[in-house]
């Protein structure tokens, strides 16, 4: 009996050091069903994506898509405000099930999370004033004394202009739905952003130019930002795929982006 005990007690040893961590937890999908809610991540200070206006009433392009998914899946929405520095780490924590919201596909994302099948190319390009948009068409043109540059932190635009500008002065713009009043204003000389966005805001401040959009200085896929839950992927891929068959993705884009 006391030789039973002793593999009993060694074997459920073993089962505990080799279950997964995290084992016991419900997958994305798992808890999606089981709720019925499907909590999307967005940062409401992004257009066309998302933004939030007034407080707490969120509108655009994947607020749209966010609320097709929720009747595919047959599920209540619930919009969770995560932000571009939290990003992550509200992901990691379960905040929500997946983030929307013009994120961008990275190797260092792709580390720890999975993405959804893409939704656009896009890259990064300079806004400035109209009357300035000559100056500003390479970055041997930006990254000079005396010149300014406006970004938001915690994100890939961030991370770009790190990278890139050793010389030209950066100041960080905490939000995000307003920097581009700075550039208006003179406080800043341009922003290094994801062209999409450049367009958008060029119809919004007739002041601004956005600088060759169609040849942006990166290219880079744009999709939705998942856990670590392979089914819950799949889905994500079979709605997508439904929604470009059917001409509906491209109805919405349609809607926020021409």
């Amino acid at each position: 009996m006391r030789l039973f005990h002793r593999l009993a007690v060694s074997l459920a040893l073993i089962l505990v050091l080799a279950a997964p961590a995290g084992a016991g937890e419900p997958l994305a999908l798992e808890r999606i069903e089981a709720s019925g809610v499907v909590r999307v991540g967005l940062t409401g200070d992004y257009k066309p994506f998302s933004w939030e206006e007034p407080e707490g009433h969120f509108e655009g392009l994947d607020v749209e898509m966010a609320g097709a998914l929720a009747d595919d899946l047959g599920a209540r929405l619930e919009i969770v405000r995560t932000s571009w520095p939290s990003l992550m780490e509200d992901l990691d924590a379960g905040k929500f099930d997946i983030g929307m919201g013009g994120i961008s596909v990275t190797e260092e994302r792709a580390k720890v999370a999975l993405f959804s099948t893409p939704l656009l190319s896009d890259g990064k390009t300079p806004i400035a004033r109209c009357e300035e948009a000559a100056r500003f068409q390479t970055l041997d043109q930006i990254d000079r004394d005396g010149v300014t540059v406006i970004v938001n932190p915690g994100g890939t635009n961030e991370k770009f202009a790190r990278a890139n500008i050793k010389t030209a002065k950066i100041i960080l713009h905490k939000d995000n739905a307003s920097i581009f009043e700075e550039i208006v204003a003179g406080r800043a000389d341009l922003m290094i952003t994801d062209a999409i966005e450049t367009r958008i805001m060029q119809k919004l401040h007739p002041e601004l130019c956005a600088i060759h959009p169609d040849a942006p200085f990166t290219q880079s896929e744009k999709a939705y930002l998942l856990p670590q839950d392979e089914a819950w992927k799949a889905r994500v891929d079979e709605w997508l795929a439904k929604m470009e068959a059917s001409g509906e993705k491209r109805k919405i884009f349609v809607t926020w982006v021409e």
